[in-house]
């Protein structure tokens, strides 16, 4: 068998960078992408919308996320290119709008995570360190996250690598609390089958689905990761259904004993879910050292939101999809300062707008859309022939995901319907007057891919 059957049967089709993320790193990277700062903050929220069956509305998120998970399986392993669903929107409906919208709601997601993440950092686990006002703790943090971008990606990507260490160190703390305090006989299992008042199990557990879904977010994000994946045709789908699974057993397991633990009503008014499990347990170990672990998850994720944002505004303005200014790059740092600064300013404006609850459900929101479009996508292109071998995952997976996508949008609210529908407005203006722009200088109309790298 020759070199290039090898290349064309591993899906290793031609690019610029170097392939070496071997399956195992890849693994990794999506359990560091989705075990994220989401059940840090989210735990009180569910528990206020199904009561103390946490469990459930994790169970419905992961179904909807291993469904999306078998179209993502098959587009990255098919098309392996970074750009995402934006890249697979082009390919399937040949449309520069639907390709911006595609990638302009990404990088919506990414704005509203981080303002999610602001609000939670000002929250009940700083409390447990030091007690200051929200408001300007919120916007200093978000200042602090615009100076370590402006720095540059490798310095964010360095933080990461620590931050997600302690983040999954907090987890387990958790797990392991959790599990003395089961062997001691103190906790309340009958937390676990009791539901909120008012509403029917099933109405709650849907309505938690959302926030559920937060939690899993993430995994998306390894699309853009294809260009540097050895033999990505075998490598994604192993990596990507391991990590979703290993990323619920955890959640799982933390949603069971904060649910037995912890009182259901202390636990739903709490801005520190898990700050809650360690007081609950009675347990010496210090509440400000799991209040600074928390922080440090929050910080984290709320900084590699910030980043893929900033760079999906300069990748969209490079494709000539937004106003060129967009693209400007410091000439010192070499990063997209203009669009750091701006989604820095929007993220503060984001922070504003809600609380967690609201602005976590209005990313979900926001990411179902994506994903409702890489399900169309992938349906779309199915009769699409490439060279290489890749995963197919069959029509009926896709088929579910995006009859289960269309239900969580009917579980959202009106706030999370407008906040999306002024993302919408603000970003169809941008990418008109980019149109205006392009037409007066006499260019043509963009064509290609959009590279939201």
């Amino acid at each position: 068998m020759s070199a290039d059957t090898d290349v064309r049967q591993s899906g290793e089709s031609e690019t610029k960078l170097k392939r070496g993320i071997t399956p195992l790193l890849l693994f990794f990277f999506i359990v560091g992408d989705t075990l994220g700062a989401g059940i840090y903050t989210l735990v009180g929220t569910m528990a206020n919308d199904v009561g103390g069956a946490i469990w459930l509305p994790l169970i419905f998120a992961l179904v909807l996320a291993l469904l999306t998970a078998g179209t993502y399986a098959e587009l990255i392993t098919k098309y392996p290119h970074a750009g995402g669903a934006a890249r697979y929107a082009e390919r399937a409906f040949k449309k520069p709008y639907a390709t911006f919208i595609i990638g302009w709601l990404m990088l919506s997601s990414g704005i509203t995570t981080s303002a999610a993440l602001a609000n939670a950092f000002a929250g009940d686990y700083l409390k447990a360190l030091v007690d200051l006002p929200s408001v300007p703790v919120t916007l200093v943090f978000i200042g602090a996250l615009i100076a370590i971008n402006l720095r540059g990606v490798r310095e964010s990507l360095m933080a990461n690598v620590g931050a997600t260490v302690i983040e999954m160190t907090g987890l387990v703390i958790i797990i392991v609390v959790a599990g003395i305090v089961f062997g001691k006989g103190d906790a309340d299992v009958s937390r676990l089958t009791t539901f909120a008042e008012g509403v029917t199990p099933l109405q709650g557990a849907f309505a938690a689905t959302i926030t559920a879904f937060f939690s899993f977010l993430g995994f998306e994000a390894a699309a853009n990761m294809a260009e540097e994946v050895k033999q990505p045709s075998k490598a994604y789908p192993r990596a990507l259904f391991g990590a979703i699974l290993t990323a619920a057993l955890i959640y799982l397991l933390i949603a069971l004993g904060a649910g037995a633990v912890v009182p259901t009503d202390q636990l739903a008014a709490s801005e520190g879910p898990l700050l809650e499990v360690i007081k609950a347990s009675a347990l010496s170990f210090p509440t400000w050292l799991f209040g600074a672990i928390a922080l440090v998850a929050i910080g984290n994720g709320a900084l590699l939101f910030m980043v893929m944002a900033s760079r999906a505004t300069y990748g969209l303005a490079e494709a000539g999809l937004l106003p060129r200014i967009f693209g400007d790059v410091a000439s010192t740092r070499r990063t997209p300062w203009v669009a750091i600064l701006v989604v820095g300013a929007m993220t503060m404006v984001m922070s504003f707008v809600g609380d967690v609850g609201l602005l976590a459900d209005t990313t979900v929101l926001l990411l179902v859309l994506v994903f409702i479009s890489a399900n169309i996508s992938v349906l779309v292109l199915k009769k699409d022939e490439v060279e290489h071998s890749y995963f197919r995952t069959p029509s009926i997976v896709s088929i579910l995901a995006l009859v289960a996508s269309v239900a969580l949008l009917t579980q959202q609210s009106a706030q999370t319907w407008l906040i999306s529908a002024g993302y919408v407005v603000v970003g169809t203006v941008l990418f008109l007057i980019a149109r205006a722009a392009r037409k007066r200088e006499g260019e043509p109309e963009q064509e290609g891919p959009v590279d939201l790298g």
